[in-house]
């Protein structure tokens, strides 16, 4: 299993990056939370990485943060829940306001994420919050310590799903509303910035 690398950033397409560690380049998918972590191309960069070897392929997957790739590794574990799914999740919220989430019981929010749906949420805390519990014995504590920017998360949500509606991907449309958000637009305006910034790239 290779559980880290560090390397030169080739690339950097999300979901996507190629990482070159001493001469050989690593295609690696990785959320956008790790991207927004990312340092320029050409530049080193630490990370953990978890290996799905199946028959037809090999996929590494990258992660900024261990706690990132912890929750990685315990939502694939999840029945109905693969490794794209898993991606899209921490692509679209804080692993510390996830976490709270399940813990809290909390499926209006799962709900909001791109993928899941209220059974998928249901399942999710049924699956996980035993496993959750024992790695983060304080739920509150994790609220806490959230991003401030945790509170504009249900309207983030509603521009990246509206988004996906339009036909864009999950990774697209969560990059590019990070982008224009400045923590003061609806969700309204956020879509419409949005749509701007991608037909521009």
């Amino acid at each position: 299993m290779i559980g880290q690398l560090r390397g030169i950033i080739l690339e950097k397409q999300p979901p996507q990056l190629i990482l070159d560690v001493r001469g050989v380049g690593y295609e690696i998918d990785a959320p956008m939370n790790t991207f927004y972590h990312l340092p320029d191309v050409g530049q080193e960069v630490l990370l953990y990485t978890h290996l799905s070897i199946r028959e037809d392929a090999h996929h590494l997957y990258g992660f900024y943060a261990r706690e990132e790739r912890s929750l990685f590794r315990t939502l694939i574990k999840v029945n109905g829940v693969g490794p794209r799914l898993a991606l899209t999740v921490l692509s679209s919220m804080q692993p510390k306001e996830f976490v709270s989430s399940i813990l809290n019981n909390d499926t209006e929010s799962l709900v909001r994420l791109p993928g899941i749906g209220k059974k998928t949420a249901e399942r999710l805390i049924i699956e996980m919050r035993d496993k959750l519990s024992n790695l983060y014995p304080h739920p509150v504590s994790a609220l806490e310590s959230a991003p401030k920017t945790s509170s504009r998360n249900p309207i983030i949500q509603d521009a990246v799903s509206a988004l996906i509606t339009l036909g864009y991907k999950p990774q697209e449309a969560s990059r590019a509303v990070s982008k224009v958000d400045d923590g003061t637009l609806s969700s309204e305006e956020l879509i419409r910035h949005a749509l701007r910034e991608m037909v521009t790239l």
